[in-house]
């Protein structure tokens, strides 16, 4: 076992060992992820409360939008996470349609992030099909 991995484990992330999750070694950047990994900042767990594997919402949104988590900013995986957090409070099934009313894609230099759509609340739920 890495020790990259033992220090995400015991930070309570809770890797599995087949993930064969690493921390980068010294004067590595995130540029020098190797193919087969992604990088996924500490700071989006410790503060951001980001947890693996990701909900299903979250896999909706990065298939239907073709990005890697990676390479969404760390206020905007909280952003849909938040999201995803009202329409369970209100029992609304969070769908990417309904998302989309109230956010649109943003991509600047390789990385993703959404802004607000900019309409009223009425007609953005007008457009995801609650009247």
């Amino acid at each position: 076992m890495r020790s990259g991995t033992v220090r995400a484990n015991n930070r309570g992330f809770r890797f599995l060992l087949e993930w064969d999750a690493q921390y980068p070694r010294q004067g590595q950047t995130t540029a020098d992820v190797p193919p087969e990994y992604i990088t996924l900042f500490e700071d989006l767990f410790l503060q951001g409360n980001f947890r693996l594997p990701e909900t299903e919402f979250m896999a909706h949104i990065l298939h239907y939008y073709r990005f890697r988590i990676s390479q969404m900013s760390p206020p905007d995986m909280v952003r849909v996470r938040h999201f995803e957090f009202l329409c369970r409070s209100h029992e609304i099934e969070s769908t990417v349609e309904k998302f989309r009313a109230f956010y649109q894609l943003i991509r600047n230099m390789g990385f993703y992030s959404f802004g607000n759509r900019g309409h009223s609340d009425r007609d953005n739920l007008s457009r995801a099909g609650y009247d």
